[in-house]
């Protein structure tokens, strides 16, 4: 049976404060502005990713995919669709190298 979302986003903030160094995952509204992402992860050195949790089976609406491809053209890193324990994983793991190799990454 498919994970609720709201148990996806704790595994998210979870993991995210077990990165250590300050990381955090705030829960990201922009009043004014509809489509933005769940979740902001700030990470040391300035870096910021985004992520936008859905629950299985569902997509991003019109408006929450043209916001995210405007912050991927602003050079922001943005997580889709994310349901999935492993899709978690997949981002701690993108997080952990950003924190290992900033810019490099």
């Amino acid at each position: 049976m498919p994970e609720l979302e709201k148990v996806i986003e704790r595994k998210l903030r979870d993991g995210v404060k077990k990165l250590g160094g300050g990381a955090q995952c705030l829960k990201f509204e922009s009043p004014g502005t509809s489509g933005v992402p769940d979740r902001m992860i700030l990470l040391p050195g300035g870096r910021v990713v985004f992520v936008e949790l859905k629950q299985v089976g569902k997509q991003e609406r019109m408006r929450q995919t043209y916001v995210q491809s405007q912050m991927r053209r602003l050079g922001f890193t943005v997580f889709s669709t994310v349901s999935t324990p492993e899709q978690v994983q997949t981002i701690l793991s993108h997080c952990e190298e950003v924190i290992r190799h900033g810019d490099r990454v």
